[in-house]
């Protein structure tokens, strides 16, 4: 037989009986004063002979006669004991009652944090739709319980953008998949199928496969962007943003030649410290995405600079009318316009990306809806005659921006 030794439940010094504690000891000092303070004025104020002659006497009730100190030293010492036996018979009473109305009060004020202990350990991923909402008096505990509120509200946020970015992600992966499993059942199914028929069920299936392995690679660079996020880089060297932006412009000719787009670049040295390949793919993201949303005979404008202390990358285009109020869900993934993108060109995760890398390099991005249509995106980085000590959060940002003083040229 085995037999299992447990601890005994000991008292805790919980806070409520902290707070017990000290209410009584509190009281009971000021108790213990005013008995004190009480006791030494009637032994002072008791002096009825001390302005009669000496061998003064006086005749009791029972009909004796005393002198006239002895009986006022019987009668201090009579009032001193009665009122030291009263005062501490009060003072008991008043300090149990105290303690007690302490220990209520008390509870009552620290409900709201046994609120938050049994929410926090009722919370799991199917109860955090659950708060304290607490409705009590406007103190540092409602404050506590709001800010916990809002933190639950936070965490419930992020829960469910990770659920929705999973759903998008299987979506996107299990249409080229499911296209390529219909193409290769249809083709194998047809047994007149020839050389042509097959040569054609390759291309679809290579065009699929490619798509998903994009939306791989996507993924892996918005994770490799997020980990290092907080300065944490893996890999940090001197380059230049103007080199990536003028290579992300090459890329792309074929595709801004076919739509007739209007190139206007100023590309002035633009020195930042990082990771050249993050930093590379957050140009080309922004001008991938800048030429794929553009419209025929648009316009495509690229700018790069530095000022000694920011480094910065403008990419505005033409295209289609994004409201104002929108931008920000452009930064989520799979999403464009507050609208899914799921099926749309493209992985839906370039604008995510860009995001992540600026955070990873403390910098930051903003927004401004053009009237006509389209977006200006502009991107600031420390320069790299700073060295930055803090991480900077790459908040997403719609109001107005100065615009930066530059001629622009044609490409």
């Amino acid at each position: 037989m085995t037999l299992y030794l447990t601890r005994r439940p000991r008292l805790r010094p919980t806070l409520r009986l902290r707070l017990t504690l000290l209410n009584g000891i509190l009281l009971i000092g000021a108790g213990a004063i005013l008995v004190l303070l009480a006791w030494l004025l009637v032994r002072d104020a008791l002096r009825p002979t001390d302005e009669l002659l000496p061998g003064t006497t006086v005749v009791l009730a029972d009909g004796r006669t005393l002198d006239a100190g002895q009986w006022q030293r019987q009668l201090v010492d009579t009032a001193s004991r009665e009122l030291l036996a009263k005062g501490l018979v009060a003072l008991l009473a008043i300090s149990a009652v105290a303690v007690a109305g302490a220990y209520a009060v008390a509870g009552r004020a620290l409900r709201p944090l046994y609120q938050v202990t049994s929410t926090a350990r009722r919370l799991g991923e199917a109860t955090l739709d659950q708060r304290i909402g607490y409705s009590g008096a406007d103190d540092e505990v409602a404050e506590l319980a709001k800010t916990f509120d809002a933190m639950l509200d936070r965490i419930a946020g992020a829960f469910e953008a990770q659920k929705r970015f999973v759903a998008n992600a299987s979506h996107e992966l299990r249409t080229p998949l499911a296209v390529m499993r219909t193409e290769i059942d249809v083709t194998l199914s047809d047994d007149e199928a020839d050389v042509a028929e097959f040569r054609r069920m390759a291309t679809v299936v290579r065009d699929a496969s490619e798509r998903a392995n994009g939306l791989v690679d996507a993924l892996l660079v918005l994770a490799r962007s997020e980990a290092q996020a907080g300065r944490r880089l893996g890999r940090k060297s001197e380059c230049d943003l103007a080199d990536g932006t003028a290579n992300a412009l090459s890329a792309v000719r074929r595709e801004v030649e076919r739509i007739k787009l209007r190139v206007e670049t100023e590309l002035e040295p633009a020195p930042v410290v990082g990771d050249p390949g993050l930093l590379d793919r957050l140009a080309g993201n922004l001008i991938e995405n800048a030429v794929r949303y553009n419209h025929l005979h648009g316009r495509l404008w690229v700018r790069t600079g530095s000022d000694g202390h920011e480094t910065w990358l403008v990419v505005g285009n033409t295209g289609f009318e994004v409201d104002q109020a929108d931008v920000p869900g452009l930064f989520e993934p799979f999403r464009r316009g507050g609208r899914e993108r799921t099926g749309a060109r493209g992985s839906g995760l370039g604008l995510s990306i860009v995001r992540a890398v600026c955070d990873a390099h403390g910098g930051s991005v903003r927004v401004i809806a053009q009237p006509g249509g389209g977006l200006e995106v502009t991107v600031t980085l420390p320069a790299a005659a700073v060295t930055p000590v803090v991480s900077a959060s790459a908040a997403v940002t719609t109001g107005v921006l100065p615009r930066i003083a530059a001629d622009v040229k044609a490409d």
